[in-house]
């Protein structure tokens, strides 16, 4: 494939809102999982809240797309300079020629859940005011982004689970290498809601404390929520040496199990090895690797199979869900966003809250953050029902 330029992104969640407060805690190792205390929620976990988004208003114009999703949508568009960078996209490209793909996994499922509580007594109805259309309906987030950056091209979202968003980067690519569009503003949107809480608990798949990824002890993952994103574009001819480029995508669905993936790897293997043909890439060029890494059992044992078996044992990595929890839909965005920083500033983050990795793993896996230059950078999604995607991001100089 070709590459497209990263132009403009960010990334808004429990570590902070945009760039610099995520690399920042990246950086110092530092998690913003706390117990939760989330709306009447009761579970014996942690979970990565992002502080202030039910004080978020949006404005008249966009009101029917109340909800807790879109108002963390807006609250992360407006970091990093990100609209503007947009606005500058569409008066060269035009709105018509920028298309929207963004990922989420229960979009404004809450509102839902607490029209709910106020279902007439007599006959069940919901209340007048609830929006099916601008809420929990999954395109929501897609319809407000567009409507809130004044886009007029295509938009989509993908909802498969956890590579929901990152797999809108392989769709918006296709887009852009058919002609559709010229540019695509990709990412992703997930928010704390009651089902995503209740339901992994059902599963026995949430951590008590917060979750360590391929830990010895892991015993599952700690939800959270955030949202990313990115503009991607046809590489200008004159690239900034720190230009952020994606450079191969690779996707894959095994179909193994609803809830568990394929014990050896089977989709995920498939998955990296697609990305690296594309970038045109071999297994040693990559200098790190955001694992999926959930910090459930059988998730990073058959990651780590895979892994070792498509990139060897050698490779440097870490999963950033320590510090961020899982933030399901929005995880392949907000894990791209952060091998863009990676790749910017030579990070390898470590794996927050980690202690002893796990000796049956043969992985390389970085317990404390440290610098060094990088080149290429892989991030791993795999998603319930064997939904697999594999990214690959590059630094122009």
């Amino acid at each position: 494939m070709k590459p497209l330029a990263l132009t403009a992104f960010t990334a808004t969640s429990c570590l902070g809102r945009g760039l610099d407060a995520t690399l920042t805690a990246l950086a110092a190792g530092r998690t913003g999982l706390a117990p939760c205390a989330f709306e009447t929620v009761r579970l014996d976990t942690w979970v990565g809240e992002v502080a202030g988004v039910d004080d978020e208003r949006l404005p008249p114009e966009l009101e029917e797309f109340e909800c807790r999703n879109n108002r963390l949508a807006r609250l992360s568009l407006r970091q990093d300079g990100f609209e503007a960078a947009v606005e500058a996209a569409a008066a060269r490209l035009g709105g018509a020629r920028i298309g929207v793909w963004l990922g989420t996994s229960t979009s404004g499922i809450l509102e839902t859940e607490l029209a709910y509580r106020r279902r007439d007594a007599a006959t069940g109805a919901l209340p007048a005011d609830f929006r099916y259309r601008g809420a929990h309906n999954t395109f929501s987030v897609a319809a407000f982004v567009r409507r809130a950056l004044g886009l007029e091209g295509p938009a989509a979202v993908i909802s498969s689970a956890c590579s929901s968003s990152a797999k809108v980067f392989a769709s918006a690519r296709r887009a852009i290498e058919a002609g559709l569009v010229d540019a695509a503003v990709v990412g992703g949107v997930d928010t704390l809601c009651l089902t995503t809480l209740y339901g992994f608990h059902s599963l026995q798949l949430v951590a008590r404390s917060a979750c360590r990824p391929f830990d010895a002890e892991r015993d599952g993952l700690s939800i959270g929520e955030a949202a990313a994103f990115a503009l991607l574009e046809r590489p200008p001819e004159s690239l900034a040496a720190d230009a952020v480029l994606l450079l191969g995508t690779g996707e894959s669905s095994d179909a193994w199990h609803m809830s568990a993936p394929h014990p050896e790897g089977r989709g995920a293997r498939a998955a990296m090895t697609q990305a690296l043909a594309a970038a045109r890439l071999a297994p040693g060029d990559i200098d790190y690797l955001n694992f999926h890494g959930t910090g459930t059992a059988s998730n990073d044992a058959a990651e780590a199979r895979a892994v070792a078996a498509v990139l060897g044992t050698r490779l440097p990595g870490s999963s950033t869900k320590g510090a961020t929890g899982h933030t399901l839909g929005a995880a392949g965005g907000l894990e791209a966003v952060i091998c863009a920083l990676s790749l910017r500033h030579g990070l390898l983050p470590g794996g927050v809250n980690t202690r002893l990795v796990d000796p049956e793993l043969e992985v390389s896996y970085l317990l404390e953050s440290r610098r060094a230059p990088l080149k290429a950078a892989m991030s791993n999604s795999f998603g319930f029902g064997g939904s697999n995607c594999s990214l690959i991001f590059g630094r122009a100089g």
